[in-house]
């Protein structure tokens, strides 16, 4: 029998995810209207990481409390992040026999083929281990691209 090496990794700096995004949001000051111009003391929010930071902690506290809810719980949930730097998954569902669930998030009203490029590289990485590919984005409507990514909006994810 062949071992796999797993495919979450494991790096020096981990990945930190807040437990409640909307608490760390009122924390900063931020509240619905400062959030909606994304704007706050002169920052741009939106052209930064706090806006963005913010919507990707709420996909992944959404995706482990459904993970939780499913009893998925021999599956592992974690993110995966090459040694080099040159491909980042934001989160990777990883099941006992190996094969995986690759989840990027964006915070953007519509899905472009650079916003796929990492789950593309790890679907050409792993084959058929790749369950699928999702993209959570802040859009309407979920649907499948042409290369087969599926897109779902964040606001549709439930158990």
């Amino acid at each position: 029998m062949q071992t796999r090496a797993p495919v979450i990794c494991r790096v020096r700096s981990p990945k930190h995810q807040l437990a409640d995004p909307a608490l760390a949001a009122r924390l900063l000051g931020l509240g619905d209207s400062a959030l909606l111009r994304a704007e706050q003391g002169g920052t741009v929010l939106s052209a930064g990481t706090i806006l963005g930071a913010l919507f990707e902690h709420l996909a992944v506290l959404s995706f482990h409390t459904y993970a939780e809810a499913a009893e998925a719980a021999e599956a592992r949930v974690g993110h995966l992040r090459t040694q080099s730097n040159d491909h980042e998954i934001d989160l990777i569902v990883e099941r006992p026999d190996g094969r995986v669930v690759a989840v990027e998030i964006k915070l953007a009203d519509r899905v472009e083929d650079s916003d796929v490029r990492h789950l593309t590289w790890l679907r050409d990485r792993i084959g058929d281990d790749l369950i699928d590919a999702v993209v959570i984005y802040a859009g309407e409507y979920a649907y499948r691209r042409r290369d087969d990514v599926a897109v779902v909006p964040l606001a549709l994810l439930g158990p």
